[in-house]
């Protein structure tokens, strides 16, 4: 039942997330040049997107357009996307699929290509799952694929096809390139985008980047402070029937975590990785009797810290507010940590000892002006025992954790 209820809380969420992204101000060129301005949902894509939804008003219905229909899509100065006829090479990059051919394949394709640097020299990008092309045009040159490929030499040696840099070398002279700077390059997008500037620059061409543009207004990285208040609960059990079956009982704690938060480069700030290395102690003592009548003690000493990593997904309220929800893998280190069970006088304890095994934690928040947040968090089922011990046990928690952004 939990599982399911976790389950259709995450599809909920997704789906009001999704209808989170605002609409912005743009435009788009349709297949008979025809400009339409309007507001354009800005999904921040990632892929090159093959359909997107606009608005004519803040009013209207939303209407779906594919993009095999338009020639230029941009929003908000933010993106932009342009048609064209291309030679593209999908050869993949993969070694069971790679191939023993150096030199390009090339196919005559229609693509939606992102454009990342506009000026003399234009930088525009060609996104698809695994595949990621670049392809560049100058005020002579119509637009070319800079070629870069991967291909086979032996079944156990690859080589790569590294054309782009005679390419660039050739097209993009300029007194403030070196030979060496293009040789250096990596067929990556920002290592491409700065050249691009550098060669507009140079040629004292205005120059739009739009890469910029997208990412000035990004925090990729926070750092948080999360102290939080923890609800603890940890049973044991040795077996039908043990002296050493023990409920200990819920507790209320305290837990402090450092958070570092990496914000995911696509889909609107909305993914980010976590990590989140966290201190929390659980300490019972229960009080029983055995046949004899005498009061026989057990008691748990639990301290850890979990160094949690996970997913993170935000769903955007307004400009301030925001809710997310998580998903984390726990990997559990405990210390001065033991379990001792009395079951006679001036016999000697039993002591059980603890090894955390590896957990699942969920946890959903809110967020405010991307400083300050609340969150609840839950793992329900943890085992706390050692593997090589025949008993079991569960431990769980609950926490309302608080947040902090440093930076």
């Amino acid at each position: 039942m939990t599982k399911k209820l976790l389950a259709y809380l995450f599809l909920f969420l997704s789906t009001l997330s999704y209808s989170q992204i605002s609409f912005e101000k743009g435009y788009f060129i349709d297949q008979n040049d025809k400009k339409t301005d309007c507001l354009i949902k800005n999904l921040d894509w990632l892929n090159s997107p093959t359909e997107f939804e606009y608005k004519l008003d803040e009013q209207d219905q939303a209407i779906k357009i594919n993009t095999d229909q338009i020639k230029v899509l941009e929003v908000s100065d933010k993106s932009k996307y342009e048609r064209y006829d291309v030679d593209i090479d999908r050869s993949s990059s993969l070694i069971s699929e790679m191939g023993y051919e150096k030199n390009p394949i090339f196919k005559k394709e229609n693509l939606l290509l992102k454009v990342l640097i506009e000026g003399k020299a234009t930088l525009l990008e060609y996104n698809n799952k695994h595949l990621t092309r670049y392809f560049f045009k100058t005020d002579s040159l119509q637009i070319t694929q800079l070629v870069y490929k991967s291909y086979k030499i032996t079944e156990a040696q690859i080589a790569e096809n590294k054309q782009y840099k005679q390419q660039l070398w050739t097209n993009l002279q300029c007194d403030n390139i070196a030979s060496n700077q293009i040789e250096s390059l990596n067929y990556k997008r920002n290592k491409l985008i700065k050249l691009f500037i550098r060669y507009n620059e140079c040629n004292n061409s205005e120059v739009i980047n739009y890469n910029f543009k997208e990412s000035k207004e990004r925090d990729f990285f926070n750092l948080n402070v999360r102290p939080g208040i923890i609800s603890s609960s940890l049973s044991v059990d040795a077996g039908k029937g043990s002296f050493f079956n023990t409920d200990f009982g819920n507790k209320i704690g305290f837990r402090i975590g450092l958070e570092a938060e990496f914000i995911m480069s696509f889909n609107r700030n909305k993914w980010a990785i976590i990590f989140e290395p966290t201190y929390h102690s659980y300490n019972s003592e229960k009080t029983k009797k055995n046949y004899r009548g005498h009061d026989m003690k057990s008691i748990m000493e639990y301290n850890a810290i979990e160094f949690p990593i996970g997913l993170r997904h935000y769903m955007f309220l307004n400009d301030n507010s925001k809710l997310f929800i998580n998903t984390q893998f726990i990997i559990e280190y405990s210390f001065n940590s033991k379990a001792t069970f009395e079951r006679y006088i001036n016999v000697p304890s039993t002591e059980m000892e603890i090894r955390p095994k590896p957990s699942i934690v969920f946890g959903l928040g809110y967020k405010y002006k991307n400083k300050y947040s609340v969150e609840t968090r839950a793992n329900l089922n943890k085992s706390i025992t050692d593997r090589n011990l025949s008993w079991t046990s569960k431990y769980q928690y609950f926490a309302l954790v608080f947040g902090y952004s440093i930076f």
